[in-house]
């Protein structure tokens, strides 16, 4: 049978009426079958919660989703300092005509909804006979419908807040209350925690919504709904979602040995991506979105491509070429900050060198030789000439620190005053340390596009790191120092665990976000990071300086730069609408 990949999209117009995905049904449908009538059984009706799930795949993993969570942050820069993506990485030319990530963001996430709403409609028609069945498959909805309206209510705020399905092209559309987001949410949420499964019946479907899905999330939710409380001044109730954020944060931890997760040992386990490593089924995963390893069972032939996004430019390397161990560099986006770097003391912190690559070694057979040309273009001393890089030996080495004696060493060295000078991008910079994450083992070729890995969207470090900001806002330091001081005992250098221990004096919200940085750096999360806690421009301004937000992204409401907070509603949304003008455009976006 074939399978129905694609998915019709529509935006506040609504230019969709309901899509089918099923592998149960052709392309091909003489019958005439319906939606109704396909969806009125429980076979059926699987396939609507099977396509529920599409949506996910075309940011997470995708070029558009990875810029929308981690560009225009403190811990990254447009890699060659391109002006490409400019809008999202610098705040440049961002309009609503004018960025292709935003719309095609908001063209992905609607139909995600729409499909969760129309089957929490349906869902009792389905013909399910166990309640308990029909409310794991209502549950799994419900977490997609939260999943789904956490991305649009932080990217674009109040704007249309949708619980039915949406049959016909609507034309007219409402604001809503970023409140009454979140209640939705946080109700959807705690339904899927009550019903959803411990684990799938199905092993193989390991990337299934389960409890542990949704009491992640949940914890996620509450934490940034807490903050909204606070840029109302109303400390009590920003306390009551705090301490709900903690709680639930804490009842993870505490379930997780009996789901079977847990922390992996060292930090680079967690990240061991090989064929026989943890990257299928990873045991710290809260949520998983999975790709095969046969191409033609995923989304879309590209799977996951964030192995393509973090790379620096190595093959044109003296001694270097491009092969499968070290990755595809033909597609650059990001390079890390001086800031990112410095974050890491790798004398005790392991995180960095499993984040981080910094040394390649001569791939080339026949190996190098400098010669006068090649001496002066790298800057190697005149005495280097005639010296010989063989196969194996370090042929590059990129390091955030300073190197004096870098023009006598025999091998490429790209040190910190290559790179950096006065906290900016000195160069226009293709080699850089690379976040190595992402790598994939299960490439057949060094220039293959297309990824096999799965992607790790919520794991247990995060519920440590949940409750330690709740517990900092509630004023208890030392349970938040004591929540991080597990993530960090597990990041050290095996003996350095004492040193990387923290007291109550080093917790500050600051602090917690530079945690952050060195645990979570390229995993979707940054942006909102800084969003939640209301922090993006001064630690923008302080840590990116090479990122120049234009002033009218920059007006201050009660101290919190408000606009800058939110992306623009494509345009072409807003003038399908009869009523667009009283809907109107996210606040500085317009010219």
């Amino acid at each position: 049978m074939k399978t129905i990949k694609h998915i019709l999209q529509y935006g506040i117009a609504g230019i969709i009426i309901i899509c089918l995905f099923s592998c149960e049904l052709d392309e091909y449908n003489p019958s005439g079958v319906t939606a109704d009538a396909v969806w009125s059984t429980p076979q059926g009706f699987q396939t609507l919660v099977n396509a529920a799930y599409i949506n996910q795949r075309t940011f997470y993993g995708k070029e558009d989703g990875i810029i929308m969570g981690e560009a225009g942050t403190d811990i990254w820069f447009r890699a060659s300092k391109s002006d490409s993506y400019r809008q999202l990485f610098k705040y440049l030319d961002f309009t609503p005509d004018n960025n292709s990530s935003t719309k095609n963001y908001w063209r992905d996430l609607w139909p995600g909804v729409n499909m969760c709403n129309a089957g929490i409609e349906r869902i009792d028609d389905a013909g399910f006979t166990s309640e308990k069945v029909k409310n794991e498959k209502l549950g799994e909805l419900r977490f997609l419908r939260a999943f789904y309206y956490w991305h649009i209510v932080e990217t674009w705020g109040g704007v249309m807040l949708r619980t039915t399905e949406t049959k016909t092209p609507e034309l007219e559309a409402k604001r809503s209350p970023v409140k009454d987001f979140y209640n939705l949410m946080i109700d959807d949420l705690e339904f899927a925690v009550q019903w959803l499964p411990v684990t799938p019946e199905n092993p193989a479907e390991y990337s299934r919504a389960t409890k542990k899905s949704a009491m992640g999330m949940l914890a996620r939710v509450l934490l940034t709904r807490a903050y909204y409380s606070l840029d109302e001044d109303n400390k009590s109730e920003a306390d009551s979602y705090f301490t709900r954020a903690r709680d639930i944060a804490h009842a993870t931890i505490d379930s997780a040995a009996l789901w079977g997760v847990y922390l992996y040992p060292e930090y680079a386990d967690l990240w061991d991506n090989s064929p026989t490593g943890n990257n299928k089924n990873n045991k710290e995963a809260l949520y998983i979105i999975s790709n095969s390893l046969n191409p033609s069972l995923n989304y879309d032939i590209n799977g996951n491509r964030l192995h393509l996004w973090f790379m620096a430019r190595y093959s044109d390397k003296p001694g270097l070429k491009q092969d499968i161990a070290y990755g595809n560099d033909e597609q650059r986006r990001f390079m890390p900050t001086q800031f990112l770097l410095d974050l890491f003391d790798e004398t005790k912190d392991a995180r960095y060198s499993a984040s981080f690559q910094d040394t390649w070694l001569c791939n080339v057979e026949a190996g190098f030789t400098w010669n006068e040309a090649d001496a002066a273009k790298y800057g190697k001393d005149a005495s280097l000439v005639g010296t010989n890089i063989q196969f194996g030996d370090t042929a590059l080495y990129v390091t955030k620190h300073a190197v004096p004696d870098k023009n006598i060493r025999k091998y490429l060295v790209i040190d910190r005053d290559s790179l950096f000078r006065a906290d900016t991008i000195y160069t226009i910079a293709d080699i850089y340390n690379p976040l190595i994450k992402y790598k994939d083992w299960n490439l057949t070729a060094s220039n293959a596009q297309p990824g096999y890995n799965d992607i790790l969207v919520i794991r247990l470090a995060e519920m440590y790191m949940i409750a330690a900001e709740a517990e900092f806002q509630l004023g208890d330091l030392t349970a938040a120092a004591n929540d991080i001081n597990v993530i960090r005992t597990r990041a050290a250098i095996p003996g350095k665990e004492n040193d990387m221990q923290i007291s109550t004096s080093d917790i500050t919200l600051d602090f917690i976000l530079d945690e952050r940085a060195r645990e979570f750096a390229g995993e979707h999360i940054r942006w909102f990071d800084l969003k939640r806690t209301r922090t993006l421009v001064q630690r923008i301004e302080k840590y990116n300086k090479d990122i120049r937000i234009p002033a009218r992204l920059l007006r201050k409401d009660n101290g919190v730069f408000e606009n800058v907070l939110l992306r623009p509603v494509p345009q072409t949304e807003i003038d399908a609408l009869l009523n667009g003008e009283e809907f109107g455009q996210n606040p500085g976006y317009i010219e």
